[in-house]
């Protein structure tokens, strides 16, 4: 791959999904893009991307931004978080949605592994849950669905009595049981994008997402989970991730890493 070509892929990712790709992941790149060329009938990367510059296809484009998302996952990552949500904030909600559904959203959901372990919480607490989970991931979205793990992926973060209650063997695989698919809807979609719909979330999961955006999509992606969070509702970001400098919406939750409510500002201008 040349430097030209990495320049127009960075322009690429960034433009239409507000991914950042950095020089220093160039040989990634041409490696996750390998098996993308061969399948699309290519002899090699730099024939696939000469295709593309010359006449662009949006199929094949987003093939190539697809391969270079990262989707790395699993199940209960950052346990404390998960824990949080299960012991304190699932049964809070609960209380404070009398015959209501609590509406969660896992945004930027890659494989599902964030999401079944959303599903898994709810229903061994019996709560009455609404779980979308989202990702611009057509084959993450795809095999988040099909609930169908590797025995590394399944035995990733959970312990062996949650595996073989929630999930089933399927030849060498591992499915998610029936009632646990049943939980969660998968859908594709773009976080730069207006949403199709007005439905508004009681907690948004948008972990290990802002961290890879471009700076100057950060605000704009805050913006739209902002406006889709209820105003009594709770946004979790990665543990290490901070909304500061790129929106003022947010404030974090003493002594909960990664949790964050609606600021005062937001709270008035939605009024």
């Amino acid at each position: 791959m040349t430097p030209e070509d990495f320049d127009r892929l960075q322009t690429l990712l960034a433009t239409r999904a507000g991914f950042r790709l950095t020089r220093d992941r160039m040989h990634l790149a041409e490696h996750r893009l390998g098996p993308v060329a061969r399948r699309e009938g290519y002899h090699n990367v730099e024939a696939m991307l000469a295709s593309l510059w010359s006449k662009p296809v949006a199929s094949l484009g987003w093939a190539v931004i697809e391969a270079l998302l990262n989707g790395e996952t699993w199940f209960r990552r950052d346990r404390a978080v998960f824990d949080s949500f299960a012991r304190e904030l699932m049964p809070a909600l609960t209380a404070a949605r009398p015959g209501g559904k609590v509406r969660l959203w896992s945004a930027g959901a890659s494989t599902g592994q964030e999401a079944y372990s959303l599903a898994i919480a709810a229903l061994e607490s019996r709560a009455d849950v609404e779980i979308v989970a989202t990702d611009l991931s057509r084959l993450s979205v795809e095999k988040a669905a099909s609930g169908l793990y590797t025995s590394f992926e399944i035995q990733r973060g959970l312990s062996a009595r949650t595996m073989l209650r929630w999930f089933e063997q399927a030849d060498d695989q591992w499915r998610a049981r029936p009632e646990l698919r049943a939980a969660v809807t998968f859908e594709r979609a773009n976080l730069l994008d207006e949403p199709v719909d007005d439905g508004r979330f009681d907690v948004i999961f948008c972990r290990h997402v802002l961290s890879d955006l471009e700076p100057a999509r950060r605000a704009r992606v805050l913006d739209g989970l902002e406006r889709r969070l209820v105003d009594d509702g709770c946004l979790f970001l990665g543990v290490d991730e901070r909304p500061e400098g790129d929106s003022i919406a947010f404030r974090p939750v003493a002594g909960r890493p990664g949790l964050y409510v609606k600021a005062p500002a937001a709270l008035r201008r939605a009024a």
